[in-house]
């Protein structure tokens, strides 16, 4: 059994002896007890189960974790969705999920959410111009799928937090 060491939200896990094979979903949920990352379609094609991956120069990335096998996060910072709040509060983005009711039945949330976040991050460091934020955020989510068809919901509410703030992500 290969072993692994990562670090999720901050938190150094490992090294951990994993079972071939074992995915990444599996392990956030199985052996470190992490249920916020959901199961969907086990074919990385909705990205319910979506974390961010953080590189080392900086930039985030969103990745599938319901295919991917855990040696694939061997040395990585990953984030999952029990990340975002800091000390109870919730994040810019997380609040406006809330006010716009944006998780109906919360399945696909996590995946939504943690591409929001990869999406503010990137446009903190490469503002755009508004008139490009409706395409920039229907590019950004795509690919996800909401199985109650919320995705006017989610694209209001990373709509509202970069117009919230338009200093910080648009030119």
């Amino acid at each position: 059994m290969p072993p692994v060491s990562l670090t999720i939200n901050g938190r150094s896990h490992g090294p951990i002896e994993v079972r071939e094979g074992l995915c990444m979903n599996d392990f956030l949920r199985e052996v470190l007890g992490m249920t916020g990352t959901k199961f969907g379609c086990g074919a990385a094609q909705c990205l319910s189960c979506a974390v961010i991956v953080d590189h080392a120069d900086g930039t985030s990335s969103t990745t599938p974790t319901c295919i991917a096998p855990t040696t694939d996060f061997d040395t990585l910072a990953i984030r999952t969705v029990e990340g975002h709040a800091k000390n109870g509060e919730l994040t810019p983005l997380q609040k406006s999920f809330v006010a716009h009711f944006a998780f109906q039945c919360g399945y696909c949330t996590p995946g939504f959410l943690n591409e929001g976040q990869v999406l503010l991050e990137r446009l903190e460091r490469a503002p755009i111009p508004r008139a490009d934020l409706e395409r920039t955020i229907a590019e950004a989510l795509d690919g996800h799928l909401c199985r109650c068809s919320g995705y006017v919901k989610y694209h209001q509410a990373v709509r509202d937090v970069v117009l919230a703030d338009p200093k910080r992500f648009l030119t």
